[in-house]
């Protein structure tokens, strides 16, 4: 998420300049891979790379979720920005002397600007890089967490899930390619529209898809199969920011996931399950959008609701089966120094 993700520019002119253009997401401009075999020059290597994410932005948030999924942190370390951006993007604010404390640097575009000097886009976030170079590998959202699940999995822990399990790759691909098209992007699109026209258009993109995805959920307890796969991991990252930002700030306000039982109740399911809630900052969450966003929200007024109590309530999906973690099991606590401050849990 960042000024190539969402918007015209970087700082305060672009923060405002929200809602003035149309909406288009930028491909990811560095798509290099780390692969087993190291092909794009990248070997997948212990304790060689570092995440770096907000705990805001949903595309993040997927690849914090399969981390903590496969056991991939000793081998990957984790850094966190700011949810709030100065000029310059993503900073490191919430590090002692405002630096990240393995890579050294105070902005992440300063990784952006080891690798391709005088970069012209946007520093966004999830974003790979090399530690011993200090340089981007990747900002590869849609490609990072697939490589997390196939390509990583000599580090992965023991009783790891499948996240993309071969036989059901194509209909994994189709599901997440709508819920991409009309959810995860379709929300900015109504967020960031323009005119009425494109709005209007956006929102029943939204709602539509909703409808379809809620009926499929209505008899089974995931997306694809009976255990959670990437499919679920993309759902989720959108549906847990749905009531605190999406419905009031972005105006997708049919109805609220509060609404919509067996959304709900799918997205309880997940957010009480190991690796998914334990991820989620619900104060990061709010800040970024309603005091970055400052085009649409000009006062920068950030609402004191949604009640989050919710989350917690029993949720009874697992009455419909399936298997969470397949034939694996769930991951382990929150490493030390990861844990979610208790300003941004239910």
């Amino acid at each position: 998420m960042s000024a190539q993700d969402e918007t015209p520019g970087a700082g305060a002119e672009g923060n405002a300049s929200y809602g003035h253009k149309a909406f288009k997401r930028s491909k990811s401009h560095f798509a290099d891979r780390v692969t087993a075999d190291g092909s794009d020059g990248w070997p997948v290597e212990a304790g060689r790379y570092r995440l770096v994410v907000s705990r805001a932005c949903p595309w993040a948030s997927r690849a914090l979720v399969s981390r903590r999924l496969l056991g991939l942190e000793d081998a990957l370390s984790l850094g966190v920005t700011d949810p709030l951006q100065d000029d310059r993007s993503w900073r490191f604010t919430l590090d002692p002397d405002d630096r990240d404390p393995v890579l050294g640097i105070r902005y992440l575009s300063e990784a952006y600007d080891a690798r391709e000097s005088r970069y012209p886009g946007g520093v966004s976030v999830p974003a790979l890089v090399d530690v011993p170079s200090g340089e981007l590998v990747t900002n590869d959202y849609q490609q990072l967490t697939l490589d997390f699940a196939t390509q990583w999995t000599a580090l992965h822990r023991e009783g790891a899930p499948d996240l993309y399990p071969e036989p059901l790759r194509d209909e994994i691909d189709e599901v997440m390619d709508g819920i991409y098209r009309d959810v995860n992007n379709g929300v900015y699109r109504a967020g960031f529209a323009p005119d009425q026209k494109a709005y209007e258009a956006a929102y029943h993109d939204v709602f539509h898809r909703l409808e379809v995805t809620s009926e499929r959920l209505a008899t089974r307890r995931y997306l694809v199969g009976d255990t959670i796969t990437e499919a679920d991991i993309r759902f989720f990252t959108t549906l847990v920011r749905f009531d605190a930002v999406y419905h009031g700030h972005f105006k997708c306000n049919r109805r609220k996931l509060t609404e919509d039982p067996v959304l709900w109740a799918y997205a309880r399911d997940l957010f009480q399950t190991p690796g998914f809630g334990d991820t989620v900052d619900f104060d990061h969450i709010k800040r970024h959008y309603y005091q970055v966003h400052s085009g649409i929200n000009p006062t920068r007024v950030v609402p004191l609701g949604p009640d989050l109590g919710g989350w917690l309530t029993p949720h009874r999906r697992e009455e419909l089966g399936g298997r969470p973690f397949g034939d694996g099991t769930p991951p382990g606590p929150v490493p030390a120094g990861e844990e979610v401050p208790v300003t941004g849990r239910p």
